[in-house]
């Protein structure tokens, strides 16, 4: 039975945190994660201090009532100073502020002219200098469902939490390797009234992600979701990664808050989502008491000349892409192949712009033909790319498109540059003459008699493999079973 959402009041609303692909935010180190054993350990322990109100935030106070010990793992070439809190920040990233403005273009976004970079109390250890950088950017945008628009309340660019190594009761390990990596934040009004209008937004701005200068993989993406119904406090649910947990785990939240009401209780709380679809208590939500302006940077200034150039040069979203993919002719099997690999994409492009009399075989040749010659040959894929480069697709095209070559030969050509022959040798390829093709058709035809044209096209055809007409080798199918 399904559950009536408008009558228990539901409202939700998604926050995002997506990882860019970028130096990080306020050093410029390299921003990836690393296995080799760390350079050094740093101990620390943090203390709770007040936001800008003068007041200690209640989920601050809870961290520091535990009274924990930190260790930080680092390495010399990698983690800077600002990393270990024994430096002021830079200046704020531009490759990673300009990634942020994209994406807050694409969200429909209208933009702060000036921000002010602030510190967001964190002590539960994640944080080296016991708070995290953030400013906001963008505010006010929105994307398209089914459900009709989904309001953005805002876009903040701020820095990642170090990373969690080994908790025990009284001590924590990070390593130092993620803190600082530049996060995205984005955050939905709170007025989704059901899971699946949910799931579908994460999804649309999920697209709106990928299509930026984003890391990609597990843990780099970090979706969290506010909930509540008539009579109970918001209840924010951390740690989604799979979308198709927001239904479920939503649904349970609701039954969850149900019975608290029935049983006279109503405060939110920070929870954990478990892939049962259960969730599990973390701390008490935080307020506004512990942010405070960030001394060490001046104001975030927005120029509008940045606004235009980026509006010049926005990434078009997979959907748009595919519409464009399906006027050439691909098809949707290959669409997808070709759609997986940015590479593949980038050369499709420009290789159907060499020929375009056929984007199925230039879509083969960017995609499922390089894989299986990487597995027959076991070289890697680097290796493959190197041999069967873009360049090295024109000349066939080329070939291909002034008649000098069959595209029924393509397959047959790369497999030979592959096995090692240089391109001019593996162009030469031999055709079968007429005589030959008309003497294994009559054979064909005789030890199999009574079969359609198009049937004895498909055994000539792979017996020549590539090396027969096709247009011919009908002709002559015609006229031998004609003769019968």
């Amino acid at each position: 039975m399904r559950r009536d959402y408008k009558q228990i009041g539901l409202k939700c609303g998604l926050e995002i945190h997506q990882q860019l692909d970028t130096p990080k935010l306020f050093s410029g180190a390299p921003s990836y994660l690393r296995n080799d054993e760390p350079d050094y350990v740093v101990r620390r322990k943090l203390h709770a201090v007040a936001g800008e109100g003068g007041e200690v935030d209640v989920a601050v106070e809870h961290e520091a009532a535990l009274g924990k010990e930190f260790y930080y793992e680092g390495y010399d070439d990698t983690i800077s100073l600002v990393e270990l809190d024994e430096s002021p920040p830079r200046q704020i990233n531009d490759e990673a502020l300009d990634v942020a403005l994209q994406i807050a273009l694409l969200l429909n976004c209208e933009f702060y002219p000036v921000s002010q970079v602030m510190r967001k109390t964190v002590i539960d250890g994640s944080n080296t200098s016991g708070f995290q950088r953030t400013a906001l950017i963008a505010h006010s945008g929105f994307v398209k469902t089914s459900f009709g628009k989904v309001k953005i309340d805002s876009v903040a660019l701020e820095e990642d939490s170090a990373r969690i190594i080994k908790r025990e009761k009284d001590k924590a390990v990070y390593r130092l390797d993620r803190l600082g990596i530049p996060l995205v934040e984005i955050a939905t009004a709170p007025e989704m009234e059901s899971p699946e209008e949910v799931k579908e937004a994460a999804l649309k701005i999920g697209e709106i992600l990928r299509a930026c200068r984003v890391k990609r993989g597990i843990g780099t993406i970090r979706q969290d979701v506010n909930i509540s119904i008539k009579g109970h406090d918001r209840v924010e649910i951390k740690g989604f990664q799979d979308p198709r947990m927001f239904v479920k785990t939503i649904d349970m939240e609701i039954e969850r808050q149900l019975k608290e009401i029935k049983n006279g209780k109503k405060k939110g709380e920070v929870r954990n989502a478990l892939p049962s679809g259960e969730t599990e208590f973390l701390r008490p939500l935080p307020g506004r008491a512990r942010m405070y302006p960030e001394t060490d940077l001046p104001l975030l200034k927005i120029e509008k000349k940045r606004i235009d150039r980026l509006k010049k040069n926005l990434p078009k979203l997979k959907s748009d892409i595919r519409s464009e993919l399906k006027k050439t002719g691909l098809n949707d099997e290959l669409i997808e192949l070709v759609l997986s690999n940015s590479s593949a994409l980038d050369e499709f492009l420009a290789l159907i712009r060499v020929y375009n009399k056929d984007a199925n075989l230039v879509g083969k040749m960017v995609s499922l033909w390089r894989a299986e010659l990487a597995r027959k040959t076991k070289k890697s894929f680097e290796e493959i790319f190197e041999i069967l480069s873009e360049r090295v697709y024109e000349k066939i095209l080329l070939k291909v498109k002034s008649g000098e070559l069959n595209k029924g030969h393509v397959k047959e050509v790369l497999a030979r540059i592959t096995g090692g022959e240089k391109l001019e040798n593996a162009l030469k390829v031999e055709k079968a003459g007429d005589d030959e093709i008309e003497e294994e058709i009559r054979k064909i035809v005789k030890e199999k008699p009574g079969l359609r044209e198009n049937a004895y096209m498909g055994l000539v055809m792979k017996k020549f493999g590539g090396k027969a007409d096709a247009k011919r080798a009908m002709e002559i199918i015609k006229r031998v079973v004609g003769d019968k």
